[in-house]
């Protein structure tokens, strides 16, 4: 049985057009490859931006954490855990202000861990989550995997950045785009996402 590990970011809940297609694509692979699925809903419950304790727990060893620390050491070993059972990972990200939901970035956050999820060698940085798919499910109500706003979508360049210094490199993208021009252009997004999920499933 495969573990897969479906994150979404959206606050927006059943409107939420990412969460939709992250989750549809997420039960089709779980469906192809006799998956279970792990949810984590940063929308619903959000992850703790670090802040000063968790930054200094997940700095010390063990033993030199104080209770609070060793609470929030605790919660992003769990986090991190998740990510490293998973053999394929969901992500679902609405594209705000140009980016990623600050709910995604601080699940980063708690699992970009140095001896964890990567460590540092006299050759450079060494990923340790590998061996896994990931999928990136990107919502946006204009277009922006080409044409004039293409370089002001930083979401896709940063998830493929940080994923793969820990390791995550073989990453499919699906995106949800221009939906917001009218009914055609949105049937158009729709139809097209949809044959795309349907593809990366019979893929698995």
């Amino acid at each position: 049985m495969s573990k897969i590990l479906l994150v979404t970011s959206s606050p927006r809940a059943d409107e939420s057009i990412s969460t939709k297609y992250a989750t549809d694509l997420a039960q089709k692979l779980a469906a192809q490859t006799n998956g279970a699925i792990t949810h984590l809903d940063l929308g619903k419950d959000p992850i703790p931006h670090l802040d000063p304790v968790s930054t200094a727990a997940i700095r010390k060893a063990p033993a030199d954490r104080d209770a609070q620390e060793a609470k929030a050491a605790d919660y992003s070993d769990k986090r991190v855990a998740e990510l490293m059972e998973a053999d394929t990972i969901v992500i679902g990200t609405g594209l705000i202000n140009f980016n990623i939901y600050s709910s995604l970035k601080s699940w980063i956050d708690n699992i970009a861990r140095a001896g964890l999820t990567f460590k540092y060698t006299e050759a450079g940085p060494v990923g340790l989550a590998t061996g896994k798919k990931v999928y990136i499910v990107l919502a946006s109500a204009g277009v922006y995997s080409e044409g004039p706003a293409a370089p002001m979508e930083h979401a896709v360049p940063y998830l493929k950045t940080v994923l793969g210094f820990m390791g995550l490199t073989d990453v499919e993208v699906v995106r949800i785009e221009g939906f917001a021009f009218g009914p055609e252009a949105a049937e158009k997004a729709f139809a097209n996402a949809n044959a795309k999920v349907e593809e990366l499933a019979k893929a698995a």
